[in-house]
């Protein structure tokens, strides 16, 4: 389940419903922390459906994860209800963009924030094997989807 929230301006964002699995769960009863990367693949996955349904080029040629960066704020525990990943397009760059998230509770849920992320994403040409530079029209669907950097605590670039 996904929804588009005021996708335009600096504080654009989209938010992407999320279950968890049981499976998640590791011995301290809490969502791993790898897990949560795997919760901020299915959020971007669903959004990605959505921001680039008509102009799937930026995808089908491929991007690749380069780095994160996550904060934890407090632990998740398993319940059957979803997470809300909400998340905009943080930084568009030549070769690139990074995807900012804050992981949260679903509306009637609670207010909870678990983590705050971000993702940088690279372009690459698979049949070169090589990155390769962003286009003008990637560009223009990135920038309808531009909001603010992640609100990390402590930045480390």
């Amino acid at each position: 389940m996904s929804e588009s929230q005021g996708r335009t301006g600096p504080e654009a964002r989209y938010a992407a419903h999320v279950a968890l699995r049981w499976s998640d769960m590791d011995a301290y009863a809490h969502i791993n922390n790898v897990q949560f990367l795997r919760l901020l693949e299915d959020a971007r996955v669903i959004a990605f459906r959505d921001w680039f349904d008509q102009d799937r080029s930026l995808l089908d040629e491929g991007v690749l994860v380069s780095r994160h960066e996550i904060e934890y704020r407090r632990p998740l525990g398993f319940r059957p209800e979803p997470v809300r990943v909400e998340m905009w397009v943080s930084r568009i760059g030549g070769a690139g963009f990074d995807v900012a998230y804050i992981v949260t509770d679903p509306e009637g849920v609670g207010d909870e924030v678990y983590a705050v992320a971000e993702t940088e994403l690279a372009l690459y040409d698979f049949a070169a094997a090589a990155p390769r530079r962003m286009r003008p029209e990637e560009r223009a669907s990135l920038q309808a989807v531009k909001g603010m950097p992640a609100p990390l605590r402590r930045r480390r670039r």
